[in-house]
């Protein structure tokens, strides 16, 4: 799965280095309410999760909300077979299946009450889910007057730019260590024993990321392999052949990959790959490049929605190995997954809210 991961955060970063100077014009609010985005997720999931009896798959399934730079991330600290993988797959699979209708009923219901202002619900909307946010701010604006309603779907729309931008840095450097170190504090105190926990402690040190199962030959195989499956991907779903511009598009994502995999093994694996192939693709993009509007139109030709297809695939495969692990979570993890989403929405509105009327 990493390595598909990998291709999808090359993707997303080429994508996103474009927006860059929109988002450092966008006001205090829609920086600070971020914080609620990236922590609410653990203030309100984590402790239930524990009161459940979950274990160490709480740490994965409340971070974040789980989309595919969240499943990078665990993937590379702690690999997708430890409990953290599974409590991650687990949030992303409720999430996808069952997130956006989840997220526009709570919206809905928290508008109705009339308790916030609608930019700070449109804000709050801006999880990091393109689905997910576009369910919630339809669930406000639906409430609102015509030109409010397009107030709420412009920053809502923003916040999930920044969201989906920091994301993977805020959640890399600050939401996963803070739900380490909340668990470790918190598991003893309210922590449900259901079986006993005959897992080795979470690691509190800074991460020492693994040498990858496939050698570098194998990995740039599955690379290519995979870029080909998206390119598959991307004609059957969205029609578009794969002509020579297709062709140059995907060859510069999967430069990008090969780019950023090497400053991680020259770096000596400090960081994380994700963070070396995100930082290489926004730089492609940013405006002030003079060759960023090519390289973007080139790999806009490729949807990422397409790239995200071999992600699926093998978190199927993943998932079905660990069938008897998800059996023993059961409902308790969709409660935790659904308490996470509410936490994304509900702790951003609640900054946001303060600080506009703050300023």
């Amino acid at each position: 799965m990493q390595p598909a991961l990998l291709i999808f955060i090359a993707k997303l970063g080429l994508l996103i280095g474009g927006s860059l100077p929109k988002i450092m014009a966008s006001g205090w609010a829609l920086v600070f309410q971020e914080f609620g985005h990236f922590f609410g997720t653990m203030v309100f999931g984590l402790p239930v999760a524990l009161l459940l009896g979950i274990k160490r798959e709480a740490i994965g399934a409340t971070f974040s909300v789980g989309r595919e730079p969240s499943l990078a991330i665990i993937g590379e600290r702690f690999g997708m077979d430890s409990p953290e993988g599974r409590g991650v797959l687990a949030e992303y699979l409720t999430g996808t299946v069952f997130g956006a209708v989840f997220i526009a009923l709570l919206a809905g219901l928290i508008t109705s009450l009339n308790l916030f202002n609608p930019l700070a619900l449109a804000m709050g909307a801006g999880v990091g889910s393109g689905s997910m946010m576009a369910a919630a701010s339809a669930a406000v604006a639906a409430q609102q007057t015509p030109e409010v309603a397009r107030d709420v779907a412009t920053f809502a729309a923003a916040s999930n730019l920044i969201t989906t931008t920091i994301g993977t840095y805020f959640t890399l450097l600050l939401s996963l260590p803070f739900t380490i170190w909340a668990y470790t504090t918190l598991e003893p105190l309210i922590g449900r024993t259901r079986r006993p926990d005959t897992t080795a402690p979470v690691e509190t040190a800074p991460p020492s990321h693994e040498e990858p199962a496939l050698g570098t030959p194998a990995l740039v195989l599955a690379w290519v392999l995979i870029a080909a499956y998206g390119l598959i991907g991307n004609k059957l779903t969205y029609g578009t052949a794969p002509d020579a511009a297709v062709l140059g598009g995907m060859a510069i994502i999967v430069a990008v990959v090969l780019a950023g995999w090497a400053l991680y093994r020259l770096a000596g694996r400090r960081l994380p790959a994700v963070i070396w192939v995100s930082l290489i693709g926004m730089a492609l993009t940013h405006p002030a490049m003079p060759f960023a509007a090519d390289v973007a139109a080139l790999t806009g030709k490729i949807n990422f929605l397409a790239l995200a297809t071999p992600i699926l695939a093998f978190a199927g495969l993943s998932i079905a190995k660990d069938v008897p692990a998800f059996r023993r979570l059961g409902w308790r993890i969709v409660v935790v997954s659904f308490m996470a989403n509410a936490g994304t929405f509900l702790g951003a509105t609640l900054i946001a809210q303060f600080w506009m009327h703050a300023v």
